[in-house]
């Protein structure tokens, strides 16, 4: 005896009694039909959003759904009676809204509104369709904040004199060395850049952020207030490896914050109080020798203090892991 004939008989029967699936049952019918008995509200299920809601408002204006429960277009319902809608019910209930009060407080956002535009387009409502072109063409979006990037000198020395906002301004050029990049460098920029983005959204209303891609730097901060230099934090940094020298990028987070806040100190024009503006001078006698381009107005019994960090300067270790 073969193979295929010691399967059992009912089993061969099983397999090829399985009935096909089948969808869901609908069936097409006029309005009157689909509601019946007269009822004067209208179950519709659109995208899978039920509503309930009466027939005068879907007749009230000239669109798809006065033909629709008018008797002028034939409808789909399902075997409950909802009539079935093949659309997104997200806007709907706005539509509903529109057509019984004939007015709409439109949604937030620019996508919801261009969403809303679309759906009172397939409906053939024109009043809802012009309302939302009207706002769409009034409202134009404002960018969060604008940071202006600096191509010279003359350029930059004129934002700083003319803001009466402190000034953050970033360095970053990547091509400014003619070493090798450590392996955590390139990260180490993106985050200094990522940083700087996040502080622009922040404090965009208070500080005056610049952008400097042409600099002598490869990642270097810069903190003004009242048209004077505070203080620079340099990231980069010259590592001596056994082999060759490397350059380095830092990412001094937690400095770059606390120099940020104390520009804030020079947020309004006038002059802050004595005991802050003291706390960023130092006695000349203190400092050693300095050229007179470095005093201040105050000469050489006190000058205007700029602090500058760099970060691991000249460092005398290799990154390398042991080992290698």
């Amino acid at each position: 005896m073969s193979g295929d004939n010691s399967l059992p008989q009912h089993h061969v029967q099983s397999v090829c009694a399985r009935p096909p699936l089948s969808c869901p049952k609908t069936k097409i019918c006029s309005y009157r039909g689909a509601v019946g008995l007269g009822n004067k509200y209208v179950r519709l299920n659109v995208g899978g959003n039920l509503f309930y809601t009466p027939l005068q408002v879907l007749t009230r204006e000239n669109s798809l759904l006065k033909a629709m429960f008018s008797g002028k277009k034939e409808v789909f319902t399902d075997k409950e009676g909802w009539i079935l809608i093949d659309r997104s019910g997200k806007h709907f209930g706005s539509i509903l809204c529109y057509l019984r009060d004939g007015n709409l407080a439109l949604p937030k956002g620019r996508q919801a509104v261009q969403e809303l535009l679309a759906e009172a387009k397939y409906y053939f409502i024109k009043g809802l369709v012009e309302l939302c072109q009207n706002h769409l063409q009034g409202s134009k979006e404002h960018p969060l904040c604008e940071i202006p990037v600096v191509t010279s000198f003359k350029e930059e020395e004129r934002l700083i004199q003319s803001s009466t906002k402190p000034v953050v301004k970033l360095v970053y050029n990547r091509s400014n060395n003619k070493y090798s990049y450590t392996s955590n460098s390139d990260d180490h920029l993106l985050k200094n850049i990522e940083l700087f983005d996040r502080l622009s959204l922040s404090f965009n209303s208070r500080v005056l952020f610049i952008k400097d891609v042409i600099g002598d730097e490869i990642c270097c901060w810069s903190f003004y207030g009242q048209g004077r230099k505070l203080a620079e934090v340099c990231c980069t940094s010259i590592v001596y490896a056994t082999e060759k020298k490397q350059t380095k990028v830092e990412f001094p987070e937690a400095r770059i914050y606390e120099e940020t806040l104390n520009t804030l100190l020079y947020e309004t024009v006038p002059l802050p109080d004595n005991s802050l503006l003291e706390a960023t001078r130092r006695s000349y006698t203190t400092c050693g020798s300095h050229s007179e381009e470095e005093e201040g107005p105050g000469g050489p019994e006190l000058r205007e203090r700029v602090r500058r960090i760099h970060v691991k300067r000249y460092s005398t270790y290799d990154d390398r892991a042991l080992g290698h």
